[in-house]
């Protein structure tokens, strides 16, 4: 019987047909060409996305809550029943509006109360994300958005939105399926520390204590 540790030898080149040549050959790269190295570092590559899309999925949903919650007290202090992501000011940008519109949609289309907590969750980490761009610092940033993040001093918009743009597009690779290890783990392991941070200490200390990535780092192949 194998060793669980060590792939048997036709395991790599039916791997490299099931997975395809193109996406199984970054990791045959990273290893010099070895077989059974590519194997296990594809499989640590599985480990640590797992890990992280937990950890994301967290910040995630505490991001886009605490984004909401300012664009709520903000859009309510113009005296307006309805609600922000409503728009009615023309601040947001055709994409961010066609993001809203088609979530309504796929809303009611699947029978769905198209109340505020399924819009929010239903808008991407890409949504939040483009919330926190340079086209918005006057128009949302300012007035609402930076009270968001009562832990970032100076309130300087760009040290929120780097550190969130790398996770977001962490978050695509992770989704797609794409090879993580070529990236700097740590440091977006400590970026979602940091946004966290911003939001709330305590999140942060919870996500950090939920965390699995700092171990998993300590044991790739």
């Amino acid at each position: 019987m194998s060793n669980p540790q060590t792939p048997a030898p036709s395991l790599t080149p039916l791997l490299r047909q099931r997975l395809s040549p193109e996406r199984f050959r970054p990791y045959e790269m990273a290893c010099s060409h070895d077989g059974a190295r590519a194997v296990h570092l594809y499989e640590w590559n599985m480990e640590i996305s797992a890990a992280f899309h937990e950890s994301l999925g967290l910040l995630e949903v505490v991001l886009r809550n605490a984004l909401h919650d300012q664009l709520t007290v903000w859009h309510g202090q113009t005296g307006r029943r309805d609600h922000w992501y409503d728009d009615p000011v023309g601040i947001l940008e055709a994409h961010r509006r066609h993001d809203i519109a088609a979530t309504r949609v796929r809303l009611q289309r699947e029978g769905k109360a198209v109340a505020p907590g399924r819009i929010i969750a239903e808008l991407s980490f890409g949504f939040w994300r483009y919330l926190l761009t340079r086209r918005y610092e006057a128009t949302l940033w300012t007035p609402a958005l930076r009270h968001a993040f009562p832990g970032l001093r100076p309130t300087r918009r760009a040290s929120v939105y780097a550190p969130t743009n790398d996770l977001v597009r962490l978050r695509n690779r992770i989704a797609h399926h794409e090879p993580i290890h070529n990236r700097p783990l740590a440091t977006l392991q400590d970026d979602i520390f940091l946004v966290a941070g911003y939001i709330d200490p305590a999140v942060e200390a919870w996500i950090r204590g939920l965390s699995r990535v700092g171990n998993l780092l300590e044991q790739r192949p």
